[in-house]
């Protein structure tokens, strides 16, 4: 994520010193953005797999952090030196450690999905509403001026009417292989943590757990948050109603979530969001690779990642409103990290609490029980429960 903060002196009032809990490719590369602000300083590492602790402390050690080495979260987040941590572990630890970084009085970064199912979310809710700790989830455009611009353009009525969202992700792993070993010492009980314990290790887990059931939601979850998202951002939403869900069978071999399915999701504003996303098409180029269609019955708004066109009926072939990112879309990260530690600073609310979180992975997680159960599966408000 190039660009953003700019290195400038700062008062001993703005420090933040962070801890990284989960330091692999995602982890490490948001812990980048954050070293980018003056004024923070990664006060703490901790990692389960010595290679990625090995390589998030040297890292780390810059603009004078010489961070500390954990490889317990429990230790790291009792470290009274440490002021907010950013959580980027497997799906299935997101809630426990935000639950516990929140009783422990630290701020929380936290990635997407934040939750692995719906009685986790529930409780993530109602434990922000008791505390003072500011959380942000890694769903970056909310903080994304492409987005917050295309939020106002639905707002303004220049679309009409919209009854339809129709959304797509496209990418290709089908021809990866099994991992078969996991080079280094990993502390493979740790890691399992809440989840259905699997005796001996099994390295293709590990590498690839986010298209295990066990512990995670799949690529429809993993790319789902963040396309559900930006469709309640832009459409003003709240939790769904209802969500119905088909979908292939798993190609990859050893997984058991699929790579292709189509979620539909009614909402109380009147409108259904229908999500495709199929990770066996071909490879685009990562700034074609996803797409929102906003379907209004005055014109249509197609929305990616870096490019926001407006169509008014009877004029299909020519925008009347164009707009791209000057900065591309790895500024949204930067962006959201801004708002993480300006809120730190300030306390004020962040643009991505947890209950917007929570609605965001709510959607997956029904349309999966959709999957598994072969219906229509509706969500009480009321209540915080699923219905079939």
């Amino acid at each position: 994520a190039g660009g953003g903060m700019v290195a400038t002196a700062a008062a001993p009032s703005d420090q933040v010193t962070l801890g990284l809990i989960g330091a692999g490719g995602r982890g490490s590369l948001v812990m980048g953005v954050f070293q980018k602000d003056a004024a923070l300083k990664v006060g703490a590492i901790c990692d389960v797999y010595e290679p990625n602790l090995e390589r998030g402390l040297s890292a780390a050690r810059k603009n004078g952090s010489a961070p500390k080495a954990y490889r317990n979260y429990k230790q790291l987040l009792a470290d009274k030196d440490i002021q907010a941590v950013l959580v980027a572990t497997p799906e299935h630890w997101h809630a426990q450690m935000v639950l516990d970084a929140m009783a422990a009085g630290k701020d929380v970064y936290v990635e997407k999905p934040l939750c692995h199912t719906p009685e986790e979310g529930v409780a993530l809710v109602e434990a922000e509403k008791k505390s003072k700790q500011i959380v942000q989830v890694g769903m970056q455009r909310r903080s994304y001026d492409l987005y917050l611009d295309g939020r106002e353009i639905v707002a303004s009525g220049k679309l009409g009417k919209v009854r339809m969202v129709r959304s797509w992700w496209l990418n290709n792993y089908l021809g990866g292989r099994r991992a078969t070993k996991v080079e280094g010492v990993l502390d493979w009980e740790q890691w399992q943590g809440p989840a259905k314990k699997r005796i001996p290790l099994d390295p293709d887990v590990f590498r690839s757990w986010r298209h295990y059931a066990d512990y995670a939601g799949g690529i429809v979850a993993d790319q789902g948050a963040h396309a559900y998202d930006g469709i309640h951002l832009l459409m003003d939403a709240s939790y769904p109603l209802a969500v119905t869900a088909a979908s292939g069978k798993p190609h990859r071999e050893g997984f058991d979530t699929p790579e292709s399915v189509v979620v539909t999701a009614e909402y109380p504003e009147d409108f259904i969001g229908v999500f495709s996303i199929n990770y066996a098409a071909m490879r685009y180029r990562r700034r074609n690779d996803q797409m929102n269609h906003l379907d209004g019955d005055k014109g249509r708004m197609d929305i990616g990642r870096e490019d926001c066109r407006v169509y008014m009926e009877g004029a299909e072939e020519t925008p009347a409103i164009e707009k791209k990112t000057a900065k591309g879309f790895d500024f949204a990260t930067v962006l959201h990290v801004q708002n993480f530690l300006e809120c730190v600073r300030t306390r004020k609310k962040p643009t991505a609490p947890l209950v917007l979180g929570f609605q965001a992975a709510l959607v997956i997680q029904l349309a999966n029980m959709s999957l598994k159960s072969g219906r229509r599966v509706r969500w009480n408000s009321k209540l915080n429960k699923v219905e079939f």
